[in-house]
C-alpha cells in the first residue's frame, strides 16, 4: 500500500497513504514521525490544532529521508 499513488494535477506522484498524527501527543510525535519514516512513510499528516507540530518537525529532521521525498499535508 505504501507504494501506491495518486498523480497530481503538474504530474507529480503523492503517496495514497499517510502517517496520520491526530492524537499523537507533542512530547511523542518525534519518535512516531522518525519511525513512520524509516518505515516506508514520505506523507505525514498534521493540523495546528493536534497542537504536535514541534514534535512532527522534529521527527522530520531526525527522519533518514531528505525533506524534498516527503509530502507534508495540513488543514487551513
Amino acid at each position: 500500500m505504501l507504494n501506491e499513488y495518486y498523480t497530481l494535477a503538474n504530474n507529480v506522484l503523492i503517496p495514497k497513504i499517510g502517517l496520520g498524527t491526530w492524537m499523537v501527543e507533542d512530547e511523542d510525535a518525534e519518535q512516531v514521525v522518525a519511525s513512520a519514516i524509516e518505515a516506508g512513510y514520505r506523507h505525514i499528516d498534521t493540523a495546528q490544532a493536534y497542537e504536535n507540530e514541534a514534535g512532527v518537525g522534529r521527527g522530520i529532521k531526525a527522519g533518514s529521508v531528505p525533506r524534498d521525498q516527503l509530502f507534508i499535508t495540513t488543514k487551513l
